[in-house]
């Protein structure tokens, strides 16, 4: 049965689930509970100096004058002392100036020994807030800025209420800043009435409710005794988000300063890259991601497929049916990398990843064109596996029909090809060459009479050199000596991974129409 992409678990906020205790700050009982007190002040624009674009699109051009607004108020250490006091009861009376206005909300929260019969340690603390008719909520002095995200401390919608974690392990006197940026709105055509705020809640909820899992029929078939370093015989996949076309091409990006870390992933069949996060979230990152042609309805899978980082953190992503290789800069223009070889179109570029020096391994089989192999607009009469080295396209490998995940061993002296082709279902080895060339190929693993349907598609290494490859049945584990360790199973046939969360030991696995995640002992190599 085909899936609808609407079924897909899309969301921008924390998941709105029943909490345990509602502490509400429209009141003087909620407000006076956690320690907390509102202050408010209006928000004018004001002009201010500035610079137009310049050749590298930053603020670096000629002069300008442009409009700022006078208060920035969402630094923690803000000093708000001289606001007016607001009592809870007046969080409804309509303020600043009506038509294009602004202003600013600000109050602490502690958070209590109890909030009636409920002990809110380690529990998790969600700050809801409506403000009529926009909101940005900053906690602590941040407002983190990722793509695609849709609410949470950003933009929700329309008279829509923001929901933000605090913190998932909340502690009896905990302090946390909230500022709340009101916008009057719609901005385009700005009304005659004014800001003010229809409801400001914290929801408390049992530890993991918020974002939480599905654990799922998980199976771990041990072949060799050395698995147990590996993954515990107890290990459970969770299922995290569902109801996607086909999920592929995970890339964990970390956590920074401001932002938590978070997963994107592929959908090449629509045409999107997602974003999940720990609180649950799974947000549209990037619409047309491979593909944006009038003639979109006849490609299967148009769109993006494999995603990695370089060591600048910009996003590379390989694009289907634009059948090329592109980075993401800071400022969001983007750099093809690889399109051509030899005056030729690329035929649908897979799956890639970087050595340390920035040398770009990637597969190009034709599975993103309409008919594949026997699509009329392919120029190649193979599927290379290529290496982008100092803005040249180098043709590595031709011995794969179907070359599809590649990775390299953790000294990157050796680079494992796989092969998607029910008849060969095959690993390959090469000794990579200072120049990013290949020499020395070997079979490495052979799958072919493994049973089960699905061919090979993505490969990961650990950071002891294990080998990890989706196949027949399952997630292949195999040695670095080419040996297998054992299978992991779980209720989708799984096609791509990447090893996220802070220490690397969690391996998020797409997996036909689902996106899981099984925790490990060993970390595994990331970019």
């Amino acid at each position: 049965m085909s899936v609808q992409p609407s079924w897909a678990q899309v969301t921008g906020d924390a998941p709105g689930v029943r909490p345990d205790a509602i502490v509400d700050l429209k009141t003087d009982e909620g407000i006076g509970l956690v320690k907390g007190q509102w202050r408010y002040s209006n928000v004018k624009l004001i002009d201010v100096d500035h610079h137009s674009p310049g050749a590298d699109l930053a603020p670096s051009g000629p002069p300008n004058r442009t409009q700022d607004i006078d208060v920035h108020a969402g630094a923690a250490d803000f000093d708000d002392s001289q606001w007016e006091q607001i009592k809870p009861a007046q969080l409804e009376e309509r303020r600043s100036t009506g038509r294009l206005c602004f202003s600013w909300y600000r109050t602490s929260v502690t958070i209590p020994e109890r909030v009636g019969s409920f002990d809110p340690t380690g529990s998790t603390v969600v700050f809801e807030v409506a403000i009529d008719d926009y909101a940005e909520v900053w906690v602590d002095g941040k407002l983190p800025l990722v793509l695609g995200q849709a609410g949470g401390q950003l933009i929700k919608g329309f008279n829509a209420p923001n929901r933000v974690v605090l913190t998932r392990n909340a502690r009896p006197g905990q302090k946390i800043q909230l500022a709340v940026f009101g916008i009057n709105g719609p901005l385009s055509n700005p009304p005659g009435n004014f800001i003010w705020v229809r409801s400001a809640t914290l929801d408390f909820y049992k530890t993991n409710q918020i974002g939480s899992t599905q654990i799922v029929q998980t199976e771990i078939i041990k072949v060799d005794p050395s698995l147990d370093v590996i993954v515990s015989s107890d290990a459970k996949l969770e299922k995290l988000a569902g109801g996607f076309l086909f999920t592929e091409g995970p890339v964990w990006v970390p956590s920074t300063a401001t932002t938590s870390g978070y997963l994107l992933f592929s959908d090449p069949n629509a045409n999107t890259i997602y974003r999940w996060s720990p609180e649950g979230q799974v947000s549209v990152f990037r619409a047309k991601s491979g593909y944006s042609g009038f003639n979109v309805g006849e490609y299967q899978q148009p769109g993006s497929n494999g995603l990695t980082l370089d060591s600048k953190g910009r996003l590379t992503i390989n694009q289907h049916g634009n059948r090329r290789v592109i980075r993401v800069e800071p400022r969001g223009n983007i750099t093809v990398l690889a399109d051509r070889y030899d005056g030729k179109r690329l035929n649908s570029p897979n799956d890639l990843v970087y050595r340390s020096d920035g040398a770009l391994y990637f597969t190009d089989p034709p599975f993103g064109l309409p008919k594949a192999f026997d699509d009329p607009r392919k120029e190649l009469p193979f599927s290379g596996v290529y290496c982008v080295k100092d803005g040249q396209v180098k043709l590595v490998s031709t011995d794969l029909d179907a070359p599809n995940g590649l990775a390299l061993s953790p000294d990157e002296k050796t680079l494992y090809v796989n092969n998607w082709n029910d008849k060969r279902k095959v690993i390959l080895r090469y000794d990579v060459n200072q120049d990013c060339t290949l020499s020395n190929s070997k079979l490495f693993f052979d799958m072919t009479n493994a049973p089960g349907s699905d061919a090979l598609d993505g490969l990961k290494v650990d950071q002891i050199g294990n080998v990890y490859s989706t196949g027949p049945g399952g997630l292949w584990i195999i040695s670095p000596e080419g040996k297998q360790l054992g299978l992991i199973k779980g209720p989708e046939d799984p096609h791509n991974m990447a090893w996220g969360d802070d220490d690397g030991k969690t391996l998020y696995i797409t997996a036909l129409t689902g996106l899981y995640r099984i925790r490990l002992n060993i970390p595994g190599v990331r970019p």
